[in-house]
């Protein structure tokens, strides 16, 4: 048998080992931090793909061509025309280096 206080304080170290676990799960996997502004910019509404074409430097030729769709294809797309299918946009979001949840 455990004392009540004894149990309590037990109960509220482990709780903080599973804290340090999942904070150490968190900073082991590599990340990138995006600048403020592009995250206020999608915040605004401004398309995804569009904040991280021009924060990799791509023009819209260029990210088109290394994801095999064509400028006016994508340019619909950030004008919100046309949805992306599933293959297309996992390509996008492979050239731009992020997972596809950040462009939807």
């Amino acid at each position: 048998m455990v004392r009540e206080d004894e149990y309590l304080r037990l109960r509220a170290a482990e709780e903080d080992l599973g804290d340090v676990r999942l904070y150490d799960e968190a900073k082991a996997k590599p990340s990138e931090f995006i600048p403020l502004e592009l995250t206020e910019r999608m915040l605004n509404g401004e398309n995804p793909i569009r904040v991280y074409c021009e924060y990799r430097g791509f023009t819209q030729d260029q990210l088109g061509a290394q994801a095999g769709i064509s400028k006016p294809f994508l340019s619909q797309i950030e004008n919100g025309i046309r949805t992306p299918s599933l293959d297309t946009l996992k390509r996008l979001a492979e050239v731009l280096r992020v997972d596809m949840d950040d462009l939807v």
